[in-house]
């Protein structure tokens, strides 16, 4: 089958794509003939291999496997041992292993059924992000009534959780650049602030939670904006060390006398790609797919992300 593959880490010049042998499901998993997949700054760290902690578990001096992608949106080709919930020709959307590729393997319990009203592009726009600020919202706690801000408001996390956060009751102020302002305002944002021209930290204002997926402004410029009993959530700052990369602030944040922090880790939840496929398919929440690439473009579409070009999710068509 033919898949992406990074040999070595490095830029997005060291992606091509390649034949590689087709996957097997296992235990308790399925094959999935993949129609899209998306684009995560989580690949672009494995294909970096930045911050260099994460060498420690994906391989030293080279990649341990080729392949990259999570998200993944298709119809189910084969199924193995043990599994119940997904037959033959069922369209799926979930977390899989390596899945910019034809064919990928997912266990079953990280897939939901594909939202009908989705193409396989827009679905495949849904998992990790969804998870994510699921996650995240869950680690903020009660947020109805409340004023909470989002940083990287345009992006891929970001534009879920202006939903999510929106659906639950807050007043969502989302930070972003004024070229995505128009997209998330779109998607239920309260107010919109252009970071570039506008201090949210230099008022009055007081937030119960800020979401920093974008970890441009120093800790204690927040400290005098969150609210006594209000926390700080920190996720991505894909500008952070290249050593401990978001790890870092966060330690730093916690030993910052008054201000609750909490490191926002997420984790591959399918219970979480369920509940978002529902929110999806009931139309609470729009897939944020805004860019689509075919597979042999994935370096562009990894060059994009990182640059920041444009809101929402990218994705790669397959097939």
């Amino acid at each position: 089958m033919r898949a992406v593959i990074r040999p070595e880490y490095g830029g997005p010049e060291v992606l091509r794509v390649g034949e590689v042998p087709d996957p097997a499901p296992g235990d308790g998993q399925v094959l999935i003939r993949v129609k899209a997949a998306g684009v995560n700054m989580a690949e672009w760290h494995l294909m970096a291999g930045e911050p260099k902690a994460v060498r420690l578990a994906f391989g030293l001096p080279r990649p341990k496997r080729t392949g990259l992608g999570e998200d993944v949106a298709g119809v189910v080709e084969a199924v193995g041992p043990g599994v119940t919930r997904f037959a033959v020709g069922d369209e799926v959307v979930g977390s899989g292993v390596e899945t910019w590729a034809e064919l990928a393997v997912a266990d079953e319990k990280l897939l939901a059924t594909k939202p009908r009203n989705l193409t396989f592009a827009e679905a495949a726009a849904l998992p990790m992000s969804g998870y994510t600020a699921r996650q995240a919202l869950a680690a903020a706690g009660d947020i109805a009534g409340t004023q909470v801000a989002i940083t990287g408001a345009g992006g891929g996390v970001g534009s879920m959780l202006v939903q999510m956060a929106r659906l639950r009751g807050a007043h969502v102020v989302a930070i972003c650049s004024e070229s995505k302002a128009s997209f998330a305002s779109r998607l239920g944002a309260t107010e919109v602030i252009d970071y570039r021209t506008t201090d949210v930290t230099a008022g009055q204002r007081r937030f119960h939670a800020v979401f920093d997926f974008a970890g441009g402004l120093p800790l204690r410029r927040w400290k005098r904006v969150i609210q006594p009993g209000g926390v700080l959530l920190l996720g991505g700052d894909e500008n952070g060390g290249k050593v401990l990369g978001p790890l870092g602030r966060a330690v730093r944040g916690m030993l910052l006398p008054g201000l609750r922090t909490k490191l926002l880790t997420a984790a591959t939840s399918g219970s979480d790609v369920a509940a978002v496929a529902r929110l999806a398919e009931t139309g609470e929440i729009v897939s944020t797919l805004t860019r689509e690439y075919p597979l042999e473009e994935a370096a562009r579409a990894v060059a994009d992300l990182r640059a920041a070009r444009h809101p929402g999710k990218l994705v790669l068509l397959v097939g």
